[in-house]
């Protein structure tokens, strides 16, 4: 049986962290390897109120940490899942704590890889209807003006590169230097490229949109750097696989 680790990344999510953990179907989180909460040194209680709960109904699985400093969304992340692949597990999935993706699909989510049909599988948001799930119109249109630029750079036909709701085998994860990535927002991108470049198997599956006034929302200068990021990261791969300019350390092969 493979084991599953759910990892939840959680900042100033103390409203909502509780919620994310008991949405997760009931069966999944009786059957996983561990649940693990990782506080990017949140502002607010978020560290106690995944503490409290745990310990209130003495859940075995359900562990919590919290980083001594803000690691940032692509630290956070890659701490989680170095976490999922020292402790042996087969898949770990990556869940945000502000409940902005739907825990109840994990299922789905892990279904391709249990299957032996992928080595990573994202939640799309683009394949359903976005716009009435409370996206705003500017990062709609950004998600798609994005998607498409780095579907001509990569040559791959994804209907999105940003959503956060991803499962990996952990196999494949040891395969791709993630360490170098980003620790900014645009690590899901960066990941991505590295599966690609590998020969993953990348699969996505549809998921609702969910933007409600608990989930964290980027400003707008913060997506401005978060797209100009992507098309930084994109630019790397390009000059790098091409031989144009040779990084010493590059966070893609060519």
């Amino acid at each position: 049986m493979k084991r599953v680790g759910i990892f939840i990344m959680a900042y100033e999510a103390v409203h909502t962290l509780i919620a994310a953990y008991e949405r997760i179907p009931a069966q999944l989180k009786k059957e996983a390897a561990e649940i693990y909460i990782i506080d990017d040194a949140s502002n607010d209680n978020t560290f106690w109120t995944g503490m409290g709960y745990k310990l209130f109904y003495n859940i075995p699985n359900l562990n919590v940490y919290r980083n001594c400093r803000n690691l940032g969304y692509g630290g956070n992340q890659k701490k989680g899942l170095r976490h999922a692949m020292d402790r042996g597990y087969d898949i770990v999935v990556v869940l945000h704590g502000d409940v902005q993706y739907a825990p109840e699909r994990i299922p789905d989510l892990i279904q391709p890889i249990l299957e032996g049909q992928a080595d990573m599988v994202f939640g799309s948001r683009m394949t359903g209807h976005p716009l009435r799930g409370g996206m705003p119109l500017y990062k709609f249109l950004a998600n798609k003006s994005l998607t498409t630029v780095e579907n001509l750079a990569l040559g791959m036909n994804l209907s999105e590169y940003h959503s956060g709701f991803r499962a990996y085998a952990c196999e494949a994860l040891k395969q791709v230097p993630f360490e170098r990535c980003t620790e900014a927002f645009h690590f899901d991108t960066e990941i991505l490229i590295q599966f690609k470049e590998k020969g993953m198997r990348i699969a996505e599956i549809p998921i609702p949109t969910h933007y409600g006034p608990e989930s964290h929302q980027v400003g707008f200068w913060t997506g401005v750097r978060y797209g100009l990021g992507i098309l930084g990261s994109l630019l790397e791969y390009r000059l790098h696989s091409s031989g144009i300019r040779r990084f010493r350390s590059p966070k893609f092969s060519g």
